[in-house]
């Protein structure tokens, strides 16, 4: 079995790895995650990906490094993770009856072979009340994720409407994407998983 690293100390990156049931270690890559002038959203997304994977790919010779970021995108303008409660109010007031695009990128990386690929989520948020984001919010404090809300827990809530070809990417892990790429790599996790 090939060395598999996760290079993200996300917990729910590596919450969605664990369901391939393949063994992997944790390596955050800690990469300056600031955007370049003029940078779209979806391009920021890619590049961290590819820098968090290629970054600890060369500390780690011969493992299979999985690199993933996702940056939110209104009207053009990238939504970084609020990190204040302040911060994730502004967020949702913003995303309230608007359309909201993730992008989910994903980096292997094994030496000097390198794949990529990048998801798109279209999220249609409801017309939210105050008093529902500030109860959102109360309960699930998504302050670390891109765009102030987890769909994969009470976030779905706040939508209206959601379309994916792989569902787990609004969650930053596309798992459909990676198993594709982990199979180029000689990795299958119908074959590999104990």
């Amino acid at each position: 079995m090939k060395n598999i690293i996760l290079a993200s100390a996300s917990p729910y990156r590596q919450q969605m790895l664990e369901r391939l049931r393949l063994p992997f270690s944790v390596v955050p890559a800690h990469i300056d995650e600031s955007a370049l002038p003029q940078e779209t959203p979806a391009a920021l997304a890619q590049r961290l990906a590819r820098q968090k994977a290629r970054h600890v790919a060369k500390k780690h010779p011969g493992a299979v490094v999985i690199g993933a970021d996702q940056v939110a995108e209104l009207d053009g303008h990238s939504l970084g993770k609020p990190g204040t409660h302040e911060a994730a109010v502004q967020q949702l007031q913003r995303m309230s009856g608007q359309t909201v695009y993730f992008h989910t990128a994903l980096a292997l990386c094994q030496d000097n072979r390198h794949a990529e690929r990048m998801l798109r989520v279209k999220a249609r948020f409801r017309v939210l009340k105050h008093t529902e984001i500030e109860q959102y919010l109360r309960i699930e404090q998504p302050y670390d994720t891109a765009g102030s809300a987890k769909a994969e827990g009470l976030g779905i809530a706040l939508l209206q409407s959601m379309q994916s070809d792989d569902p787990t990417a609004i969650i930053g892990l596309p798992l459909i994407a990676l198993c594709e790429l982990l199979r180029s790599f000689g990795i299958d996790p119908l074959i590999s998983a104990p």
